[in-house]
């Protein structure tokens, strides 16, 4: 197995951060740079800002921010939020993000995946899935999951990577943000179905749901958000329990 990273995501809107349940009821929890800088100090693997003001058609991206979160931040940073063109992708890579993350766009375009793999490269280009249960199904829902789509996750996420992402993000919206623990069927129907890495996401109010997410979903990384917001859990301990259970992590520290 290779090292299993963990992944704080850093939700953006109106110039902070937030975080809701489900995707809604969002609550102001702090700004995006103070954050950062904690992040670089415990251990984690990566860094995810996901822009959710981003679903507005005539949205721009502010690269400027962008360009200033990057320069404090001293490990893979990923980007994404109302991304829709080869250029905007070209501009984030420009000002510092290492991975940009597509979800919108897989529905309106998704030949933009393949023209980024491209001229990109795979490993700097994540698919980016929001599930829910819709009268017992799994379906796929866009624009910050506020649009329902006609995709189901599997399928989708063959066709992503198809198209050429180099891991995919899956997120069930279900689960965001009450820390009852990753959908695990979810989990491993994408792990079982594709060949690229996947991160588990939405849930996480644990170790061992990150655990789980792991050892029962597949997953090869894990996402989360509430968990460090709320409690006193922190990615470091987290990677020190994972590896107590004879998962690989990477540890910057020494005894």
């Amino acid at each position: 197995m290779l090292k299993v990273r963990i992944i704080p995501t850093l939700l953006w809107k109106n110039f902070g951060l937030v975080k809701g349940v489900s995707f809604e009821s969002w609550r102001r929890v702090g700004t995006v740079l103070p954050a950062i800088k904690v992040y670089n100090s415990r251990d984690v693997d990566e860094l995810f800002l996901l822009d959710i003001s981003a679903n507005q058609d005539l949205y721009d991206l502010d690269y400027d921010s962008i360009n200033d979160f990057s320069n404090y931040c001293f490990v893979p940073f990923s980007v994404g939020g109302g991304i829709r063109s080869l250029d905007q992708i070209r501009k984030l890579l420009r000002v510092g993000a290492d991975k940009i993350s597509l979800n919108s766009v897989i529905y309106e375009n998704p030949s933009l995946i393949d023209e980024a793999a491209k001229k990109f490269g795979t490993q700097c280009i994540v698919g980016s899935i929001d599930v829910k249960l819709v009268n017992g199904n799994y379906v796929c829902f866009s624009h910050s999951g506020t649009r329902l789509t006609k995709s189901e996750p599997v399928s989708l996420a063959r066709e992503l990577q198809d198209r050429g992402v180099g891991e995919i993000l899956i997120t069930s919206i279900d689960k965001d943000g009450t820390m009852e623990g990753y959908d695990i069927d979810l989990i491993k129907k994408i792990t079982e179905n594709v060949n690229v890495p996947v991160i588990a996401s939405g849930g996480a109010g644990n170790y061992e749901h990150m655990c789980s997410a792991i050892l029962d979903g597949g997953a090869s990384a894990v996402a989360a958000a509430s968990i460090f917001h709320f409690t006193e859990q922190t990615p470091m301990e987290a990677k020190t329990f994972l590896q107590s259970k004879g998962i690989p992590v990477r540890l910057t520290y020494k005894d």
